[in-house]
């Protein structure tokens, strides 16, 4: 294999799975360090998916969460452990990604997605993955998608079963809006909290995501 003027050694040897791959080699390789996720939140869907892209080498990860880690999310939220109840889920999470793969360049956001910051913070990257938990996070990340032209993995969880889609509005398709015009009245879903979640559920979701994005 001949040196690469983007890839060190060190990974070419880390990414050697990847590059062996037939019709993705050193240029797929290329593509996702040359890329740039944002996941809204780090949370059940956050977890898997940030973990999966910080290990194939996404180039620019960003995470946005202002929550900090409580001994319920052990369950089913792996970014996180035991050791880092209390502790802001972005410090947690810098830690284990880091040590994932110390080649991918982390951004954090300790700070609610909201109408302020959306537009700001979402323009800088090439897709968003949706890892919210609630109707208004999800329209929110909908209309910033629609507004810069930013194609979002959305993905949901309800006890025993979950959904993912590609949503990219800018190359023709359909968004949530379009699906689903109007968000249910209050009360009508149950809450995470009250419906609960089989904790295996999020990994697999959020895995299908991090291989849609």
């Amino acid at each position: 294999m001949s040196e690469n003027p983007h890839l060190s050694k060190d990974e070419l040897k880390r990414y050697a799975r990847h590059i062996s791959l037939p019709s993705f080699g050193i240029e797929g390789q290329n593509k996702l360090r040359k890329s740039s996720v944002l996941c809204i939140g780090a949370g059940g869907l956050g977890s898997p998916c940030t973990m999966y892209l910080a290990a194939a080498g996404i180039g620019k990860l960003g995470i946005i969460d202002m929550d900090v880690v409580d001994e319920s999310n052990i369950q089913r939220q792996i970014l996180h452990g035991s050791n880092d109840i209390g502790v802001k889920k972005i410090d947690s999470a810098k830690d284990t990604l880091q040590e994932i793969n110390p080649y991918v360049n982390l951004e954090l956001y300790d700070k609610a997605f909201d109408e302020n910051n959306a537009e700001v913070i979402a323009k800088n990257y090439d897709i968003i993955i949706d890892g919210t938990d609630n109707f208004p996070s999800r329209y929110l990340v909908n209309d910033t998608s629609v507004l810069l032209g930013i194609p979002y993995v959305y993905g949901s969880i309800f006890r025993f079963e979950g959904q993912v889609t590609v949503f990219s509005p800018s190359d023709g398709g359909p968004c949530y809006h379009c699906l689903f015009p109007d968000p249910p009245a209050k009360g009508a879903v149950p809450d995470w909290m009250e419906g609960g979640v089989l904790g295996v559920l999020p990994g697999i979701i959020g895995t299908l995501q991090a291989t849609e994005a």
